[in-house]
């Protein structure tokens, strides 16, 4: 049985809790990889609607088991504060998986990351604030706090004092701020430890048996490609891999096991944060697009910055992931319009370029080349069928997966669970 990975083949906000729920009936395990609570996930089931940050999408649908795997960073106050919020809308979050090996978003790498952001002025990258990159430079420098410390006081301790003793002096010396105690922080981990034990387990075997056993497992990123920190607008971009590859290593099942990549591409473009974006409109159209998409952040509650497609960042996608399939989402949002234009090149320096620039200084002075497409001005959101939907709705479906590289297999034509057109089916 396949093991699946959907991801955002944009900046993020794509859809994907949408996509991810959609599957998650089909699905016996969906596994979040990588990204913390600065990821957000609007799901709608029948009349509710869940915001979702740090929870796989999956804990919504009953018969799957929702795996937050090793890649992840973890808020352990957000992670309840989250629990307990479904909880209490009757959402059953027994079945949560947490890996042992996931890392701890810390009190003082909050603390870092915001005086860091403000200490930056106008150089700032947009962080939301939360800690997550703070906690993946404690990782890769070896200083980290993963789950498993909460149950060795010990070693726990050991590794708050070493992470502190460096941290101390930045924020004491540089940010004129208070020294943290290490005390203080290992005695507020440790209040997490029991609570988060039931949920504690060895992700990396239980889903490469799973996969053996032929149960499908499901792979769901957080925020989207072009915030991949090796291949996005660097340095305008997460700290983990959204992309493919990162369900690899955040999960611990390996690439042969993966048979389908599917891409979540918005009919039109957003973003949050600062960084390049060719696309942005700063007219009564992005207006528009922000007013009637409902274009804010799940979790940063930040207005979104809107644009046209761009075609070029999809082929980008396609190729970076190795997309197998797209699953266009708000295209109900685009009805209303004359003519819809979308983005097939950039002009840098005069010169034509249709594939992304390598070079930051190149795309960051990219014009978009835009081909303008007929609207329509039908309502869409009863659509069940690809034949249902108005022919120039046909024909921009069309465009889009001519000019992205890989077949678009559904479109999302309202954001309910069951407003969804099914093209070529994910399993």
């Amino acid at each position: 049985m396949p093991a699946l990975v959907l991801l955002g083949a944009q900046w993020g906000d794509e859809g994907k809790g949408k996509a991810t729920d959609l599957l998650g009936g089909s699905v016996d395990y969906v596994v979040r990889y990588q990204g913390g609570n600065n990821a957000g996930h609007t799901v709608v089931v029948g009349d509710q609607k869940y915001a979702l940050h740090l929870l796989p999408s999956g804990i919504l649908t009953p018969e799957c088991t929702p795996v937050i795997g090793n890649g992840v960073v973890i808020d352990p106050s957000v992670l309840f504060s989250e629990l307990n919020g479904l909880n209490e809308r009757g959402v059953d979050t027994s079945k949560l998986l947490i890996s042992g090996n996931a890392h701890i978003i810390t009190p003082y790498n909050v603390t870092v990351d915001k005086v860091t952001e403000r200490f930056l002025g106008k150089r700032k990258i947009g962080t939301t604030g939360r800690g997550i990159g703070p906690t993946y430079a404690d990782k890769i420098n070896r200083v980290g706090i993963r789950v498993q410390d909460l149950y060795d006081e010990s070693i726990l301790t050991q590794k708050v004092e070493a992470a502190l003793d460096g941290k101390n002096q930045l924020l004491t010396k540089v940010f004129n701020r208070r020294a943290i105690e290490a005390e203080q922080v290992v005695e507020e981990l440790l209040t997490y430890a029991d609570r988060l034990k039931p949920y504690v387990a060895d992700t990396v075997l239980l889903l490469n048996k799973a996969l053996d056993d032929n149960k499908v497992v499901l792979f769901e990123g957080g925020q989207g490609t072009l915030l991949d920190i090796d291949h996005g607008t660097y340095p305008f971009v997460t700290s983990s891999n959204p992309t493919a590859g990162g369900a690899c290593t955040g999960s611990g099942v390996g690439p042969t096991k993966i048979s389908r990549v599917i891409g979540i591409l918005k009919a039109y473009t957003t973003r949050v944060g600062a960084g390049p974006f060719p696309t942005e409109l700063f007219d009564a159209d992005g207006d528009a697009l922000r007013r009637i998409g409902g274009e804010r952040g799940v979790t940063t509650g930040r207005d979104r910055r809107c644009g046209w497609f761009d075609a070029v960042i999809a082929r980008y996608a396609t190729r970076v992931n190795g997309l197998t399939d797209f699953f266009l989402t708000k295209l109900d949002v685009l009805t209303g319009w004359e003519e819809i234009p979308v983005c097939v090149a950039y002009e840098i320096d005069g010169k034509r370029v249709e594939e992304l620039p390598y070079s930051q200084t190149d795309f960051h002075h990219a014009k978009p080349v835009y081909e303008t497409l007929p609207g329509w001005s039908e309502d869409i959101t009863k659509a069940k069928s690809f034949s249902d939907l108005p022919k120039n709705a046909q024909a921009y479906v069309k465009a889009l997966e001519d000019m992205s590289g890989a077949p678009i297999s559904a479109i999302g034509v309202g954001p309910g669970r069951d407003e969804t057109i099914e093209i070529n089916s994910f399993i």
